[in-house]
């Protein structure tokens, strides 16, 4: 694409996306990780440089079918550097008992292999420090399961979105677009 046409899409986006960014933050994220469901850890020092979407999930909530839309998601654009990464919690009392049993869930009924944390808390005092600092410095806390956060490239916080926004919708496709290499 003409480097022209990228800052004028770039604006275009922008500007179509403003309410959706109430919730940016002039920061980029700190460092972070998360224990993996798969072992080890998710860092976000490996997010610098590509986008990323954080979606809190839970297995026995009925947004569950946004499964679907992030591994979409994911498989669309992978190549081109995105990283879906789902966070189970189950702060609104949704979630499957283990992180094990949640694995099988989603590969037996959606197939996923985005990565994935550890089950987590999302809000409250004993939220993960991702959370914590998405509290304080995006003023921003899921208020349900299937809420979405965009980091940029640049790590900083590009938007937030509830759970009737799904992980495809062409809102944050748009954001995410602006964020990847042609």
């Amino acid at each position: 694409m003409h480097l022209t046409r990228r800052i004028f899409m770039t604006a275009a986006v922008s500007s179509l996306a403003l309410p959706a960014l109430a919730n940016v933050t002039q920061n980029p994220i700190p460092r972070f990780t998360f224990v993996s469901a798969d072992g080890g850890f998710l860092d976000t020092d490996d997010w610098k440089g590509r986008p990323v979407l954080v979606v809190n999930t839970a297995s026995r909530c009925g947004f569950t079918g946004q499964y679907d839309n992030m591994q979409a998601l994911y498989d669309e654009y992978r190549d081109r550097g995105l990283l879906v990464v789902a966070t189970p919690s189950d702060d609104f009392n949704q979630e499957l008992a283990d992180i094990g049993e949640v694995k099988q869930f989603c590969q037996l009924n959606f197939g996923l292999d985005i990565p994935m944390t550890d089950i987590v808390h999302i809000k409250g005092e004993d939220a993960h420090p991702f959370y914590a600092w998405l509290r304080q410095n995006a003023a921003y806390e899921p208020r349900w399961n299937f809420n979405k956060v965009l980091i940029g490239a640049d790590g900083r916080v590009r938007g937030t979105w509830g759970s009737l926004t799904k992980p495809d919708s062409s809102t944050i496709r748009d954001l995410i677009e602006v964020d990847l290499p042609m």
